[in-house]
């Protein structure tokens, strides 16, 4: 005897059964092309396997299908560091103000300084052509338009 406590039953081993075991088998065949689209709809679609993603079109189940746009992703990506550059620009103009007038001659201040808003001129008419190229990007390639 094992002196198992279990009214003598031996461990077979393996993995559990299911309380429900799928048993029945359905077959199909598909052309080309249309292997081709179920294949891309399955990978769309983010299902673990490709029998849960057939099983839920048949019985209309919602199919989740995600399509993520990398022009799109890195446009945005983009436009998330020249914010970030923007505000370095910002802080850095800052600083440069109170150091000119602290350290400088009122002439030699006001020198600076118009140098000083020509970059700045230039560095708005930058932001304002970022600003029409992203409306430009939105509508042209964004369904939604956000």
């Amino acid at each position: 005897m094992t002196g198992n406590n279990n009214n003598n039953k031996r461990s077979r081993g393996g993995r559990t059964p299911l309380a429900d075991p799928a048993k029945n088998r359905h077959v199909f065949y598909l052309n080309d092309a249309d292997e081709i689209r179920l294949s891309a709809l399955y990978h769309q679609s983010g299902a673990k396997n490709m029998a849960q993603f057939i099983t839920s079109c048949i019985f209309s189940n919602p199919v989740k299908v995600v399509k993520i746009d990398k022009g799109a992703h890195d446009y945005y990506m983009r436009l998330t560091t020249f914010f970030d550059q923007f505000r370095a620009i910002g802080h850095n103009y800052n600083q440069l103000i109170k150091m000119l007038h602290s350290y400088f001659s009122e002439k030699k201040a006001l020198a600076f300084l118009y140098k000083l808003e020509q970059a700045t001129i230039e560095l708005a008419q930058l932001n304002k052509k970022i600003i029409e190229l992203t409306h430009d990007f939105e509508s042209k390639y964004l369904q939604n338009g956000s």
